[in-house]
């Protein structure tokens, strides 16, 4: 009976079918990719909290793509400047004061907006930082972030969604933080309002792919965009912000904000559900979903160590620029230092030493 040749390779017919299946899967990545791709170049981009640090980063970086910009923020007066430098590029701006934790003010100004307007990308980038222990922390600051980062965002999304679906397009890119993926200590208002805004964003784009609206969740970690001058301290203020200030500005730390904007613009361009920036706020979120207890367990540590509580019940908010100290402005700052003056973060009552 005569025997049937058999092959001298017999691993390579699964290795040619595993090859032959990778590449469509990865050609039809491709084009789906390609076919995502906007190009901004004339596109209409709304951005919150627009008139200082990554809000202004990012206009810049849209405004070299060619876009047009609408600017929202509640200073006019930096509007105002933010604007000027803009325009001596040429770019297409308009700028609209509003508080976007105020329903009404949202929906006063966004009808005036679409009314002259096609909006194209919506970017929820306006944000406060309340830095200090759980036991100096009110009701209020939770209540103030939640504003600005839970309620702003909605309200926005709300009224310009169905601007999006007539067009049959658009991008919205929401500004959370590696916060609204693991808790860090004393950030706890911060926190809690990013996690909010995280789950909020990846609903919306789980809603909204139908309608050819694509969500971005953006998660950065520490950025060098000059806000520890006015972020907002409470406890030991000194203290906290020289802590806070002082990783700010780290370059093993933290990230350049122009860096981060490109990110976000790319991210925007291709409609990724979602980027995580810098490499430690990446090694973070992956140590926190496979050891929870462990990294919980470390920053109860952590916290031990952290400034304790201010006894005095009389305890406010106050910015950076009013918390100095020997440690804070320093040349150990000066990198987020000059950040703040390039990114229009610098109060008119007070500028850092070291600039």
């Amino acid at each position: 009976m005569a025997r049937r040749p058999s092959s001298a390779f017999p691993v390579l017919a699964p290795l040619a079918k595993f090859a032959v299946t990778s590449t469509i899967v990865a050609a039809a990545i491709y084009a789906a990719r390609a076919r995502r791709r906007m190009d901004f170049n004339g596109k209409t981009v709304l951005i919150s909290g627009a008139s200082r640090g990554l809000g202004l980063e990012l206009a810049r970086a849209f405004a070299e793509e060619g876009a047009d910009l609408v600017l929202l923020a509640r200073d006019e007066a930096k509007l105002a400047c933010v604007a000027a430098e803009l325009q001596r590029h040429g770019t297409n701006v308009s700028t609209f004061v509003c508080d976007i934790s105020k329903q009404d003010q949202v929906h006063e100004v966004i009808p005036k907006i679409v009314g002259k307007m096609q909006v194209d990308v919506l970017i929820n980038n306006a944000g406060m930082i309340q830095v200090g222990p759980l036991d100096n922390m009110a009701l209020s600051d939770y209540e103030n972030a939640m504003g600005v980062h839970f309620w702003g965002p909605l309200y926005l999304m709300e009224e310009i969604i169905p601007h999006m679906k007539a067009l049959g397009q658009g991008r919205i890119v929401n500004i959370a933080s590696i916060g609204g993926k693991v808790a860090v200590p004393h950030l706890l208002p911060y926190a809690a309002s990013k996690f909010a805004l995280v789950g909020l964003s990846e609903g919306m784009r789980a809603e909204l792919i139908k309608d050819g609206i694509y969500v971005t969740t953006v998660c950065p970690g520490l950025m060098r965009t000059g806000s520890h001058l006015q972020a907002l301290f409470k406890g030991q203020q000194k203290k906290e912000y020289a802590l806070f200030a002082l990783a700010n500005a780290s370059p093993l730390l933290s990230t350049a904000a122009a860096r981060a904007a490109r990110e976000i613009v790319e991210a925007c361009r291709y409609g990724k559900a979602q980027i995580v920036i810098t490499p430690q706020a990446r090694l973070l979120r992956f140590a926190n979903s496979l050891f929870p207890t462990l990294v919980a367990e470390t920053f109860g540590l952590v916290n031990r160590l952290l400034p304790r509580p201010c006894e005095d019940t009389r305890n406010h908010l106050k910015k950076g620029w009013e918390s100095g100290s020997a440690l804070a402005p320093s040349l150990l700052t000066r990198s987020a230092d000059r950040a703040a003056e390039r990114n229009n973060e610098l109060s008119t009552s007070r500028t850092p030493a070291n600039l």
